[in-house]
């Protein structure tokens, strides 16, 4: 195997993608996921609600949230973008954060990477919107990369509730 070969074997044991087709516009798809007041009505965990502490949509520009449990619990994240090609693709280093936006640890998994690379692809086909999500530990530990790639079928569920989410509220959108 040469060396090509190896990297993208590895990067591929390292991805995780995940992708769901909705009965709705690109467009609309698109300011879903760009916008903080539709945002905060779908982003998270089944379970979670969600807040915007800010959303700058341009290269370099955060989206700072907040989501919260049943419970009262508050998980913060943030996103930086690299990459906004409306609207097609954001790409952005994403996070866990304090509420002033400074990274931090997962809360409940210490080995987790610190930043991960993200990469939201829309295409749009006969009025369906397919929206992929690519997932990859960024500047990761071999800890933290291992931790990764044995956390596929978490990473599965947590992405289906979000995007269950996002279905429901596409239709409300169109409805």
């Amino acid at each position: 195997m040469n060396n090509e070969t190896t990297l993208a074997h590895d990067q591929a044991l390292q991805e995780f993608i995940i992708t769901r087709t909705f009965d709705a516009p690109r467009d609309l798809v698109w300011k879903a996921c760009t916008e903080p007041n539709r945002m905060k009505e779908w982003f998270g965990p089944r379970g979670f609600s969600s807040r915007v502490a800010k959303l700058e949509l341009r290269p370099g520009g955060i989206y700072h949230y907040c989501m919260s449990a049943a419970d009262g619990k508050e998980m913060w994240g943030k996103f930086v973008y690299r990459e906004i090609v409306a609207p097609e693709r954001l790409v952005f280093i994403n996070s866990f954060s304090d509420a002033e936006s400074n990274l931090t640890r997962h809360p409940m998994s210490p080995s987790w990477p610190l930043k991960m690379l993200s990469t939201f692809i829309l295409t749009e086909k006969e009025g369906k919107t397919t929206f992929s999500i690519k997932w990859a530990p960024f500047e990761a530990t071999e800890q933290e990369k291992q931790t990764f790639a044995t956390s596929h079928e978490g990473m599965k569920q947590g992405w289906t509730g979000t995007l269950d989410q996002l279905t429901q509220y596409l239709a409300k959108c169109q409805g």
